[in-house]
């Protein structure tokens, strides 16, 4: 436990995010593409009996990154592999990581005769494909989970804030709250959460008591604390939110807020982040019996099974975005329509089969996932509301 919070105020101390989905895609856009294009993500017209041409945009030779292309494209491969009926004729290229050559190579994708493109995996070069390509009908399934790119013909697959906070409110409004307190960072990531959040609570009929963000250090974090203990208990607050995540602020504010008497037993504590990994976080007093969202993990579970038994190795935690994207494209294709691939067809309100299980895409670019709502109890995690296994009316 010790050797875990003291990780934390590390990366506090060094005032950076090390988390995977969100350091590796929620970077800063160059210039916002989502309705900015008139016209954008209409999306081609195609053969369904001819191999679909798919271009898939990863960073092959990133120093950085090359190993995460690597898992995406081995997973899209696999993806094309599980279908039975249909053809598709994958492409890859090359990004190298840069923005730049992200367009670059969108532009030569679209030239090769691509009709849908997978990827890129960081916001600004999915951003800047976008951009290159919306003069051509071409839509982009990006690897991103920012959602300020999405929009026009730019799709993002990665898991977002605004599911995670929509699951979480709905859940909680459910289960008799009315009044939550907010937590996070003054960062991007802190704002992202803090807005999916507030948007998520007044869509729910909660009400959002109070607001309360802080530094990203150590001290931002110790002197946040007794706010909140303020803010909960003026308000009469039931429910209080942490954006943050392991790998953030989440194990100081876990353990410092129920030392200053925020206890868990009359708080009902909530998070964006994944509280089940590490597993030393469900060690937390603050997050015991507090509530997070997850996929199905069966069924993610079978894939990393099969994606290790296909290729010796475990795939990476972005990897199912690839498996999704192919796997989405391919239904789509299967039923024949000429218009698979338009902005219409894709955000079909029935949504797909993925390797978390059922997620949609949405007509602003953005995404919604079925998401189970676990309770850390006892130091284990338990589902207490499993997630649905298909969609039903248009959703959030």
């Amino acid at each position: 436990m010790f050797a875990f919070l003291g990780t934390a105020r590390k990366a506090l101390k060094r005032g950076v995010i090390l988390s995977g989905a969100l350091a590796l895609a929620a970077c800063q856009p160059l210039a916002q593409v989502g309705g900015a294009i008139t016209g954008g993500g209409a999306g081609p017209t195609i053969d369904t009996s001819a191999p679909v041409p798919v271009a898939l945009l990863v960073p092959k030779s990133s120093s950085g990154a090359a190993p995460v292309g690597k898992s995406l494209e081995d997973a899209a491969r696999l993806a094309i592999a599980d279908l039975t009926s249909v053809k598709i004729d994958l492409r890859v290229y090359d990004t190298a990581g840069s923005t730049e050559q992200a367009a670059a190579q969108a532009q030569k994708a679209v030239a090769d005769g691509a009709q849908i493109i997978l990827g890129p995996l960081f916001a600004d070069a999915a951003n800047a494909a976008g951009v290159a390509v919306a003069e051509a009908n071409v839509n982009i399934l990006s690897f991103s989970n920012n959602t300020s790119i999405a929009g026009g013909n730019v799709f993002v697959l990665g898991p977002t804030f605004e599911n995670s906070a929509n699951r979480i409110m709905e859940f909680a409004k459910r289960q008799g709250k009315s009044k939550v307190v907010i937590a996070h960072p003054n960062n991007i990531e802190g704002q992202f959460g803090r807005n999916a959040v507030q948007q998520a609570a007044v869509r729910h009929g909660m009400e959002v008591a109070s607001v309360n963000g802080f530094e990203f250090s150590q001290p931002g974090v110790v002197a946040v604390v007794p706010q909140i203990k303020a803010a909960m208990s003026s308000t009469g607050a039931d429910t209080l939110m942490l954006t943050s995540n392991s790998a953030g602020a989440l194990p100081l504010l876990a353990q410092m807020l129920p030392e200053a008497g925020v206890s868990p037993s009359s708080v009902q504590y909530t998070g964006l982040g994944r509280w089940d990994v590490p597993a030393q976080t469900r060690e937390l007093p603050g997050l015991q019996n507090g509530w997070f969202t997850m996929p199905d993990q069966a069924q993610i579970q079978n894939f990393e099974a099969r994606y290790t038994q296909a290729y010796g190795t475990a795939p990476h935690q972005l990897a199912g975005l690839a498996y999704d994207g192919i796997a989405a494209i391919g239904a789509l294709v299967e039923a024949g329509n000429r218009k698979a691939l338009t902005a219409g067809a894709l955000t079909q309100g029935a949504g797909f089969q993925g390797v978390g299980g059922a997620f949609r895409m949405r007509p602003n670019g953005t995404n919604e996932r079925a998401l189970s709502v676990a309770m850390v109890r006892d130091k284990q995690v338990v589902i207490i509301d499993p997630a649905p296994v298909k969609f039903a009316g248009p959703g959030f």
